[in-house]
């Protein structure tokens, strides 16, 4: 606030404090409330018996696909697969009160992964709304409903939250596979940041490379696009660029990984070292 006192006038100190009022409003009625939640989540958990659990996991995604009828685009995984995925979800709920700064780190990195494969977020509140419904069908206890609802639904705003952060124009061309889509994409960025945008999306603690993404999910012509982009050298008036440094510090490791998993590769990278 200091840093602006040209800008800083009585509108803004009443929407500052309005705004810090809520939060301490919000905060006051959670008070006590995790530890509740936790509890009741845990009982409702433990309760459940083999065909309850089988229930659950299934209802999940048949009130999902009720719901938002495209999801089942993106879940062609088997049955037993669809359990597992449940099962998780489920951990996942509690684990959120009983370890939550590890919970938000393992969410971030698993939000990050989604962004490689261009799941809508749109999905996530339908999904969050339909395992809520089953949920309330299975328990008379409000406390284990809401503690439920309320854990899944933190956790959708964190994958939403990280898949919008992560979603760069360079992740979108890389879901193509098309060099041409790649290279305009990353031809907005600064000479001095191509480098950054190519090689690091970092949502909080979390970050994945768009580079190894790329080769792991086969998309080898934007893979190869982007090495010879990262060891293209440029300039301006001031500086040479040339992602060479850039590249070894973020992956030492990129010879062997190239050996191993993309060998066609190999020529574009050495080329651009020579």
């Amino acid at each position: 606030i200091s840093l602006v006192p040209k800008d800083w006038d009585g509108d803004h100190e009443v929407a500052w404090g309005w705004l810090w009022e809520n939060v301490e409003r919000m905060l006051k009625n959670l008070m006590g409330k995790p530890q509740v939640q936790e509890k009741a989540l845990e009982r409702f958990i433990m309760s459940l018996t083999e065909d309850a659990a089988n229930f659950l996991r299934r209802e999940v995604f048949k009130r999902f696909f009720a719901l938002a009828p495209a999801g089942q685009d993106y879940f062609k995984q088997s049955t037993t697969r669809l359990y597992w995925i449940a099962d998780k979800i489920i951990e996942m709920t509690i684990e959120m009160y009983r370890a939550p700064k590890r919970m938000v780190e393992d969410i971030s990195a698993l939000g990050l992964r989604y962004v490689g494969y261009a799941i809508p977020t749109e999905f996530f509140a339908p999904f969050v709304v339909g395992a809520a419904e089953v949920v309330r069908t299975m328990t008379t206890d409000e406390s284990a409903e809401d503690a439920f609802r309320w854990s899944l639904t933190l956790i959708s705003k964190i994958l939403v939250r990280t898949i919008l952060e992560g979603s760069t124009i360079v992740m979108q061309a890389i879901n193509t596979n098309q060099e041409k889509a790649l290279n305009k994409a990353i031809s907005v960025s600064p000479r001095g940041k191509r480098a950054v945008e190519l090689l690091n999306i970092a949502v909080g603690t979390q970050s994945i490379s768009p580079l190894y993404w790329a080769i792991e999910s086969g998309s080898l012509n934007c893979a190869k696009a982007m090495i010879i982009d990262l060891l293209t050298i440029r300039s301006d008036r001031e500086n040479y660029y040339y992602g060479c440094d850039e590249l070894f510090t973020r992956h030492p490791e990129v010879i062997q990984r190239l050996c191993a998993d993309a060998p066609p590769l190999l020529p574009a990278l050495l080329d651009g070292l020579i």
